[in-house]
């Protein structure tokens, strides 16, 4: 913000990159981040795994009890690993890039309308290559099914080196 800091938290579906809920708060206690978890796990079910970095919002008992109370297994980051959680770290670039540092927002109101409108736009009209041209919301809607990570971070590459030899060894 043009004076001060917000905190923002996405709950993210890895599979189809869509953002099933997400809060901002003007302090780091817990209480936003379990309230965007409540919401996701109200409006869209529990997964069997939850990924987060090792924040104390996210180790903290109030947000490890929510998860448990669902029967949801905690999956955590390791420290300094931002490639383990590699979606959401590229939410947040894009949103940064393309909204956040566009507007030096004066109130915690504008920017939780224009970061509402952008995650609006990401879910419901952005393109994605890696999601076949399609929406995070379509694809989660036609296809939401679960996902070996694993299988997606073995086929990720990072430069365009790593993309060439793939495609030679695609080749051989």
């Amino acid at each position: 913000m043009a004076c001060g800091f917000l905190y923002l938290v996405v709950v993210m579906d890895w599979f189809s990159r869509r953002v099933l809920a997400w809060r901002l708060s003007n302090t780091m206690d817990a209480g936003f981040c379990v309230e965007a978890l409540e919401e996701a796990l109200e409006r869209f079910g529990a997964p069997e795994i939850f990924n987060t970095d090792q924040g104390s919002q996210f180790t903290g008992l109030a947000f490890t009890a929510t998860l448990e109370a669902h029967g949801v297994a905690i999956s955590m980051d390791g420290r300094g690993r931002w490639l383990d959680n590699v979606f959401v770290e590229r939410l947040w670039r894009s949103l940064k890039y393309e909204e956040v540092y566009l507007h030096a927002y004066d109130t915690v109101a504008a920017a939780r309308a224009g970061i509402g409108a952008w995650l609006r736009f990401y879910n419901e009209e952005r393109l994605h290559q890696a999601l076949k041209y399609r929406t995070p919301k379509a694809v989660h809607a036609a296809e939401a099914r679960p996902v070996d990570m694993m299988d997606i971070a073995g086929a990720m590459t990072t430069s365009p080196q790593a993309q060439q030899q793939q495609q030679v060894e695609l080749l051989i």
